[in-house]
């Protein structure tokens, strides 16, 4: 993987830029689309590349328990298996199984059956107990599938990773749940370094080509001395690019999200994991972020809710049923192009399959296409300029 940056964003730490990997070229800033099972939820790779989208990320937990990375290897890589031919990344499972864990029964964790982050009432898992425990080792974790047990180290996410096939990859860490005390944020940050290294050293015996690229993760909460310290332990190591984790508000976008862009090497790539609502897209990129990923834009579509240049509408909405206008008018995808607010309405209230399709299609392009308009702004010197105008008319201000 290579990476150059094209141009900065005055009095930011935004930049635009190319990430190269072999299976195609990433122009950034740029959203990258969740297919967490080797798939985009409801959607062909084929639509998901029409719509704009440049690279397609997958989750290791899942894909480990199901159908397993060695088949995954034998298929060629999920890229292969999934049949999609451009860039892709994968997860470290971190996250997925440390929400079994230590985040389990906080008052709101990724319910991670589902294979996407969704807040659960605190109501629905006081009956559960934890289903991950921590150790200097590793994780044991209980799978959601079948209660069977299971063992994540930093060497055995690396070995999964690499049988999955991607071209970018994160080092094993820990996600600590926002509610635990400082202290325990302290001792997870020590061991998530520790466990940084032994994925360097896991990654590199696996890969002697180069093929892959690893990325560090970046944790430490709200806690500004902590974002701090993770910035500089995780960005002195020999990594080729950062994540930027852990539980985020709309304020971290322009406080913790800086606080580490502005240590880490400016050289090196930076992907801010599980960040993906247009009003947050800025702040991410104001202060150096160049690629994102959330389920956000597919489960809000899967269940009615749409974007528009004037905010999110619901199509369950009485006044849709009879509403003959394109979703967005402003709007170029497929959907806007040759279907109706009331053809979707009755789909959703149908519960016919093809609703979540069309709505997934066109939430996806809106995504895509606000970061590639962010990206040509920057360019042409008019981003401010743009940013007022959409967050004028999207929030409603």
């Amino acid at each position: 993987m290579q990476f150059s940056i094209n141009k900065t964003l005055p009095g930011t730490l935004g930049r635009t830029g190319t990430i190269t990997t072999p299976h195609g070229t990433i122009e950034t800033p740029a959203f990258v689309v969740v297919g967490t099972k080797a798939t985009v939820k409801a959607l062909t790779p084929e639509q998901v590349r029409s719509l704009g989208a440049q690279v397609v990320l997958a989750n290791t937990y899942h894909l480990y328990l199901q159908p397993g990375d060695e088949l995954v290897k034998q298929a060629g890589g999920f890229a292969k298996f999934m049949n999609w031919n451009g860039p892709t990344m994968t997860d470290s499972g971190g996250f997925q199984v440390f929400s079994l864990g230590e985040a389990f029964g906080k008052g709101g964790v990724s319910k991670v059956a589902k294979g996407e982050s969704v807040i659960v009432p605190e109501s629905e898992h006081t009956a559960h107990a934890k289903l991950a425990s921590i150790s200097e080792e590793g994780v044991e974790f209980s799978s959601h599938i079948d209660g069977s047990k299971h063992f994540f180290t930093p060497e055995r996410s690396m070995e999964i990773q690499w049988n999955l096939g991607a071209d970018i990859i994160f080092a094993f860490d820990e996600c600590t749940s926002p509610t635990v005390p400082e202290s325990y944020q302290r001792e997870a940050l020590d061991r998530t370094y520790r466990w940084a290294q032994r994925s360097i050293t896991a990654h590199e015996k696996l890969d002697t080509e180069n093929k892959q690229a690893l990325f560090g993760v970046v944790q430490g909460g709200q806690v500004k001395e902590l974002r701090e310290h993770a910035a500089r332990t995780i960005g002195a190591l020999n990594f080729d690019g950062f994540g930027i984790g852990g539980s985020f508000t709309k304020e971290d976008m322009y406080t913790a999200v800086g606080w580490v862009n502005a240590i880490l090497p400016p050289e090196k790539p930076r992907h801010l994991l599980g960040i993906g609502e247009p009003e947050d897209l800025f702040g991410g990129v104001e202060n150096g972020c160049d690629t994102f990923d959330c389920v956000a834009p597919t489960r809000m579509a899967r269940n009615g809710t749409l974007y528009t240049k004037d905010g999110k509408i619901n199509m369950l909405n009485a006044k849709f049923v009879n509403d003959f206008s394109p979703v967005d008018s402003t709007c170029q995808c497929y959907i806007c192009m040759n279907y109706t607010r009331a053809y979707l309405a009755h789909l959703f209230r149908a519960n016919e399959m093809l609703a979540g399709t069309l709505a997934s299609i066109h939430n996806l392009h809106f995504i895509v296409s606000l970061v590639d308009t962010i990206r040509a702004s920057i360019y042409d010197d008019t981003y401010c300029a743009f940013k007022e105008s959409f967050l004028t008319r999207f929030l409603k201000k």
